[in-house]
Formats: structure tokens, C-alpha cells, sequence
């Protein structure tokens, strides 16, 4: 299957061979020829799959590209998100003379607007904010056509429901509606259907992200979890990588724990600044140090394509958010590695997982060095 085939405009072709995209991939084969075709489209797709050109290449298609008026509203759950999609959207439209702008918390509402009032034709925007300038008369939403709600699942796990539930009655002459999810639980698929017109359901397989990725359980105690850590850090030693926990607090002590062990890493999480926040990014991107240590919040909108390996210090509440975590290795079908370090305590929280997957995964129990200071309870 070529993009030719999949009947998009040849300007987004010519975009997609400037950025190095050649063909399409399993979700975005199936979705555009259904969005082309003007039907509401709820699509299970994880991250790393394609899923974000899978929504922009026919919404953009059909686009008039003569008008000036807002026609493509894109809702994601949170700026680092938002932000990206941003980045996507003006790589493929920057030379054409469609305008995008986007609209999330942490900057000055002024410089939103001033982007919005130059004739943006596709807006980005987070619910929270998008709903402040509405309310404020600044902004009206009534008759964008097309809408795009992407991680829909993580949009209701924070919180975003009613504000959905808004803006999805408020955007009354919208023709068509893309509901995107990582995962499809009952309460994504009740939204959908109480707000999409026959919608139709399309799923990507979970095989094209975790049967492809070496995914492992490091077993050992709460006391050495660190240790462990380390010891694989040092063994995978990867060109990327990327290291989730679960609270700020254990970001910021892991990350010194690691600088002092003379690893290069930065940590990333919500009581960072905007500022920061982006620095460490972009930096991160352009490969100026080798490990991200973050939580899962912050991580959304991550999307990197040099990350070849994610560690989990702690395992995450939910199997969900595991596979968003799996989402920011392997991607578009390449080689990544998953390692998990886990304890006695994780032991349900790992079937829960296992029977999700649908197969276990490798358990390894760490050996400790009988030569190692454990440095990680000092003071």
C-alpha cells in the first residue's frame, strides 16, 4: 500500500517524503480511507503505531485550504502532547499557506490568541484552556467541522470528562468526529458512541508495539531496586533511554542517585517549569544526554524515535498505562527493549498484565553484587 493509493492530497505526499515517511502503516491504512470517506472513526491505536498521521493526513485533505476560519480542532489531554502534535501538524502544512495554532496552560493566553486571530484553519488545544477562552467570548467553536480527540483514555483518567462532554455538544455543525485511544475501555466507548454518528470501529494490532519489543522483569527487594537499576543501565547501556516513576519525589532522588554514579540524565515531571520542562526536551531530542528520567504525565507527548530502551523503576497502576509506556519505544516497527523492575509486591499487579498481554514475561531475579556499597539510603 502507497499514500498514492490511500487517495490523500499529493502535498501532503510530497510533506511525507520531506520527513522521511515513505509508507503508510497498518492503522493509518485502514483509518484514511474511512476519515476520506466522511465517517466517524473511533480507533484503538498505541502510541508509536502512526496513530497521530493517521488523523492528520485526511483531515488535512479535506481542509479548504482557501478559507481562513478554524476547521480542524485536535483536543489532547495535555500541553506536552499538544505541543507535539503542533510540531507535526506545521511539519507538513509549512509550505503551504495553511496557518495552525495551539492553545494549553503554562503560557500567556495573548500569544495563543495573536496566532488564532493570523487565520489559523487548525487548532490544537487542550480542554482546560480551550474552554477559559470560550467562556471568555475570545474564541467560538461552533462551527469547526472536523474534530479529533486523541489519548481519550488518558483525556478521562485526567479528569476531562465533563469538559468533553462540553465541548462535544457545544461544536453542534461539526460533519465528521476521529475519537483516538491507546487503549479502549468501557467509559472511552460510552463517550464515543453518545457523541460520534455510527462510528466505526477499527483497532491496530497490539502486536505492530510489544511482540516486537524484549520486555523483561527484573526481580529483586524495594532496598536494591536502585541498584538493579543501575546494574542495567550499565549492561543495556542504550543510545536512548527512558526511565519512569511514579512520583515527583522519586524523579528528582533517583536522578541524583544516577548523576552521582556518573550516568548522563535529566528528569523531567509537573513541578518543573514550562521553560525547563521544554529545554529538557528539545535537548533530549537532540540527543544531548542519554536518559530521561520522568513520570507518566510528563511524558505524554514524547514521541522520539531514537528511544530505544524504557525502564520502569516502578511499575505503573494501571496495565493502560503500561502500554502508553510501551509506546516510547519500538516505534513505527522498530527494535526496543522493556525492563521492568519489580518486587514480591508487584506479583498480582504482573498477572493482571500478563493475561492482558495475552503471554508472560521473562522474570530475571537480580543478583546482588557482593561488591557493591548500597550508597541509595544515605543521607
Amino acid at each position: 500500500m502507497t499514500f498514492e493509493a490511500l487517495e490523500i492530497s499529493p502535498w501532503l505526499i510530497e510533506a511525507l517524503k520531506n520527513v522521511g515517511i515513505k509508507t503508510p502503516t497498518s492503522i493509518q491504512e485502514t483509518a484514511i480511507p474511512l476519515v476520506m470517506a466522511g465517517k466517524d472513526v473511533i480507533g484503538q491505536a498505541p502510541t508509536g503505531t502512526g496513530k497521530t498521521y493517521a488523523f492528520l493526513l485526511p483531515t488535512l485533505s479535506k481542509i479548504d485550504m482557501s478559507s481562513d476560519r478554524i476547521q480542524l480542532l485536535i483536543l489532547t489531554p495535555t500541553r506536552e502532547l499538544a505541543q507535539q502534535i503542533f510540531e507535526n501538524v506545521n511539519q507538513l502544512i509549512k509550505d503551504t499557506t495553511l496557518k495552525a495554532a495551539a492553545i494549553y496552560g503554562g503560557v500567556e493566553t495573548q500569544k495563543q490568541v495573536k496566532k488564532i486571530d493570523s487565520g489559523a484553519t487548525i487548532l490544537v488545544a487542550t480542554p482546560g484552556r480551550l474552554i477559559d477562552l470560550m467562556r471568555q467570548g475570545i474564541l467560538d467553536v461552533t462551527e469547526i467541522p472536523f474534530l479529533v480527540i486523541d489519548e481519550a483514555d488518558q483525556m478521562l483518567l485526567l479528569g476531562f470528562k465533563d469538559e468533553l462532554d462540553f465541548l462535544l455538544k457545544t461544536l453542534k455543525l461539526r460533519k465528521q468526529t476521529l475519537c483516538f485511544s491507546a487503549t479502549m475501555d468501557k467509559a472511552v466507548k460510552k463517550l464515543a458512541y453518545k457523541h460520534l454518528t455510527d462510528p466505526v470501529e477499527i483497532k491496530s494490532k497490539d502486536e505492530e508495539v510489544h511482540l516486537s519489543l524484549d520486555q523483561k522483569l527484573i526481580q529483586t527487594t524495594d532496598r536494591w531496586k536502585t541498584v538493579a537499576l543501575i546494574e542495567q543501565l550499565r549492561t543495556t547501556n542504550p543510545y536512548m533511554g527512558v526511565i519512569f516513576c511514579r512520583t515527583i519525589r522519586r524523579v528528582e532522588k533517583v536522578a541524583g542517585e544516577l548523576i552521582r554514579e556518573g550516568f548522563d540524565v535529566k528528569p523531567i515531571h509537573g513541578d518543573l517549569s514550562q521553560n525547563v520542562r521544554l529545554r529538557t526536551m528539545k535537548a533530549f531530542k537532540e540527543g544531548v544526554f542519554q536518559y530521561l528520567i520522568t513520570t507518566d504525565l510528563a511524558a505524554r507527548g514524547l514521541d522520539i524515535s531514537h528511544v530505544t530502551h524504557i525502564y520502569n523503576l516502578d511499575l505503573p497502576e494501571t496495565v493502560e498505562t503500561y502500554i502508553h509506556r510501551l509506546g516510547r519505544t519500538g516505534r513505527m516497527g522498530a527494535e526496543g527493549c522493556v525492563i521492568s523492575i519489580v518486587t514480591d509486591k508487584d506479583s498480582e499487579q504482573i498477572k493482571v498484565l500478563e493475561a492482558h498481554l495475552g503471554y508472560s514475561l521473562e522474570l530475571v531475579k537480580f543478583e546482588r553484587p557482593e561488591d557493591h556499597v548500597d550508597r541509595t539510603h544515605e543521607k
